[in-house]
């Protein structure tokens, strides 16, 4: 690749090659820039010029990264969004009139448990969009990175220094059951645990959770009869089956339950990870954006919440 003079580098060219590898089409990267297709095919153009790349190969409506676009996006994204911050900051920052869309990866499953409570506080609050995003733990990084995320819930992780993190949670295991279940019943030991036959809500089509893995090293394994991606199907599953589903309390399970007449259970003491955390996690490129720090207080709030006795 020849030398770039980065001085003569038009920053909007940067912008443009950003929304188009985000939105992996020209039409969605003009409409989300609000300028004309030609002029985003102009830019586009002079980018492919600049970097002596074509950047983007057109397969189908999709346009797909070259390996260069691949290898420029994580600090061509996080310079931009880093700027934004600095620009952000020097003006007041009033959420009632923010107009921004700030992305959010949860968990598989989380979408019902967690977004009624969090949209009690920033529609009345704020002007602030949100966008709720699938992710795989593989590509967190990358896409909080890129800004294709602005934040994300998760287990406790590996990662690098640039993913900031803190935790939002810590809650008890219970059991959710139908009511007339003929074999659970209140004070649910771990023999009849291990007995019944499981729903496991997970984003993953195969593989031990960190529950299963604990399982397997005490020699004590469940039968997982069904995966599925949200708590509200589980739970009617729950209500319609024998099969039981182990939950963390901030998954509200007492009202995704309540449709279903479902109980709710503790679970039983013997049971490893007892306890369940949950982090909130961030690029350090993001992290004094106004807007990004206001949805993660948010975050932490509506988690405060739901720890709280009687809320």
């Amino acid at each position: 690749m020849k030398t770039i003079n980065t001085t003569r580098i038009d920053l909007n060219l940067l912008v443009v090659f950003e929304a188009i590898y985000t939105e992996g089409s020209v039409t969605r990267a003009s409409s989300r820039l609000n300028l004309t297709q030609p002029a985003i095919s102009h830019a586009l153009a002079r980018l492919r010029t600049l970097f002596d790349d074509p950047l983007f190969i057109r397969q189908g409506h999709a346009m797909v990264p070259t390996a260069m676009a691949r290898s420029i996006i994580e600090p061509v994204a996080t310079s931009l969004r880093m700027l934004d911050g600095t620009l952000s900051r020097a003006f007041t920052f009033d959420p009632g009139k923010a107009q921004r869309t700030i992305a959010i990866g949860l968990p598989g499953g989380d979408e019902a448990t967690f977004l009624p409570a969090l949209l009690r506080r920033v529609l009345t609050a704020s002007c602030i969009d949100l966008v709720i995003v699938p992710f795989d733990r593989g590509q967190l990084e990358s896409r909080l990175a890129s800004g294709k995320m602005d934040m994300a819930l998760d287990n406790p992780w590996s990662h690098s220094p640039n993913v900031l993190h803190q935790p939002i949670a810590t809650e008890r295991m219970v059991v959710m059951a139908r009511r007339d279940h003929p074999e659970v019943d209140e004070g649910l030991d771990m023999e009849t645990y291990l007995r019944q036959q499981h729903v496991l809500v997970t984003s993953s089509r195969q593989g031990a959770t960190l529950l299963d893995a604990e399982l397997n090293r005490l020699g004590m394994q469940r039968r997982i009869r069904l995966r599925c991606q949200d708590y509200l199907a589980a739970s009617q599953i729950v209500a319609e089956t024998d099969l039981i589903m182990t939950l963390p309390a901030s998954r509200r399970p007492d009202r995704i339950g309540r449709a279903f007449d479902n109980r709710i259970l503790a679970a039983p003491t013997e049971l490893p990870l007892g306890e369940n955390e949950l982090y909130l996690y961030w690029h350090a490129s993001a992290d004094g954006d106004p807007a990004n720090r206001w949805i993660r207080e948010q975050l932490r709030l509506m988690f405060s919440d739901a720890t709280t006795p009687g809320a």
